[in-house]
């Protein structure tokens, strides 16, 4: 019986504008981290995808009705009724295959806001990227920041995900700012 834990696809895509800034690996690291942390058993897999303001701006009014760009959106496999387009098909599932993983979901975040978001914080590009797959991630999962006892929650997963992927920078100064 295999030992260790379970196999996980993490697909990384960027847009082109941005491949020689977010390097896939980091980008991985940061959505692993964030799945030790808060899904250490599960085995489902997680698509990322690094894109630009404009096409934040379109998921966002499509899917949430906000006609304005966002940093971070989390589409699940089994996403809120809410968020399904209007017209969507209703049809029968795509049959599972056995021994697959099934899809979390996927994360859409905006690189030239994590970007403007950096400088407002104060800190690495990299660092707000991590947050904002790190925050992805864990909505995927189930959490919200809607209320104040999920917020801390949350707030403390984003934290451990974080200092796992920067050590150096761990302590009372690194706080997950979301």
């Amino acid at each position: 019986m295999p030992t260790g834990s379970p196999k996980r696809s993490i697909d990384i895509r960027v847009f082109p504008a941005f491949r020689g800034l977010v390097k896939t690996p980091f980008a991985r690291r940061a959505a692993t981290a964030a799945l030790k942390v808060a899904d250490p058993g599960g085995d489902r897999d997680v698509s990322v995808v690094i894109a630009d303001d404009e096409t934040l701006h379109d998921l966002n009014l499509r899917y949430r009705g906000f006609d304005e760009p966002t940093d971070v959106l989390s589409f699940g496999d089994e996403s809120d009724a809410s968020l399904a387009e209007e017209d969507a098909d209703d049809g029968p599932a795509f049959p599972e295959m056995p021994g697959e993983s099934l899809p979390l979901g996927e994360i859409v975040l905006s690189y030239p806001l994590a970007v403007r978001q950096a400088g407002e914080h104060n800190v690495q590009v990299d660092e707000e990227v991590a947050l904002l797959i790190v925050h992805g991630v864990l909505h995927l999962l189930g959490h919200d920041h809607a209320e104040p006892d999920e917020e801390a929650v949350m707030k403390a997963l984003e934290a451990q995900a974080l200092t796992a992927l920067f050590p150096e920078r761990a302590g009372p100064a690194q706080e997950a700012r979301r």
